[in-house]
C-alpha cells in the first residue's frame, strides 16, 4: 500500500498524479523528475528546506545515502522531512527498486523534460552530464538508505573548487536512525546466475 500524499505537499503541483518535488527542474510547465533545479537545490541546502515539499525542516530530517556517499562522508541531495520520505521512497523508481540501472543519458541530454525547446530566448540548463552521472551511466543501481539526523547537527560540505557552493550534507554527525530503502541491483550476469541457482533449487525441492 502506497503512503498517502503528506499534508505538507498539498500545495505542490502534480504530474501524472505524483507530487512534483520542490527541487525538481520545471521547464515550460513540464517537470523533469530526476533532474534538480540548481538554484532551488542551493536554497534547500542553505535554508534547510525539504527537497520534496520545500518547507523548513523540523527537529529531525532524513538524508539519502549510497555507499559512495558514505565513503565521501556527505549526502549529495537536500534533506527530507520524516513524513515526506515514505512518499518519495514509494514513488521514486530509484528508491523503490523499480529502476535497476542508472540512465545511460542524463535527463538533460536532449531537454529538461525530454522535449525540444522551441523558445530561442530560453536560458535552458546545461545539457552536459555532471561527473556523478558520467561515472554511474548505465551501471546497476546502488543500495540506498535513509539516515536520520538531528537538524541541529545539519552541516554543509562545500565543493572543493567552489567553497561557496554546497556539495552536500555532512554524514560525519550523530546518526539517529538508518532505514534501508532498496538493495543494490545485481549486474546482469550475476542476476542470471542467481536465477539459474534458484531454478535448480526449485527442481531439487520438487523431487
Amino acid at each position: 500500500m502506497n503512503p498517502a500524499m503528506p499534508q505538507r505537499c498539498a500545495h505542490r503541483p502534480l504530474a501524472g498524479g505524483l507530487v512534483v518535488p520542490w527541487v525538481s527542474l520545471i521547464h515550460n510547465g513540464h517537470a523533469a523528475f530526476g533532474s534538480l533545479d540548481a538554484e532551488r537545490a542551493f536554497r534547500a541546502y542553505r535554508d534547510r528546506l525539504c527537497q520534496i515539499c520545500g518547507q523548513e525542516l523540523d527537529e529531525r530530517c532524513f538524508l539519502i545515502v549510497r555507499p559512495a556517499d558514505q565513503a565521501r562522508d556527505y549526502s549529495p541531495e537536500p534533506a527530507l522531512h520524516p513524513e515526506c520520505l515514505p512518499y518519495a521512497a514509494a514513488h521514486c523508481p530509484m528508491l523503490n527498486g523499480t529502476a535497476t540501472h542508472y540512465r545511460r543519458a542524463p535527463v538533460l541530454a536532449s531537454h529538461p523534460a525530454g522535449r525540444p525547446c522551441t523558445d530561442p530566448s530560453c536560458p535552458c540548463p546545461s545539457r552536459d552530464p555532471d561527473p556523478g552521472h558520467a561515472s554511474r551511466s548505465g551501471s546497476p543501481a546502488d543500495r540506498y538508505e535513509a539516515w536520520m539526523i538531528s537538524t541541529a547537527d545539519y552541516r554543509l560540505v562545500a565543493q572543493p573548487d567552489a567553497p561557496g557552493v554546497p556539495a552536500g550534507i555532512s554524514l560525519g554527525v550523530p546518526i539517529r536512525r538508518k532505514r534501508l530503502l532498496r538493495e543494490a541491483a545485481l549486474p546482469e550476469d550475476a542476476a542470471h546466475l542467481l536465477e539459474l541457482l534458484r531454478s535448480a533449487l526449485d527442481l531439487e525441492g520438487d523431487e
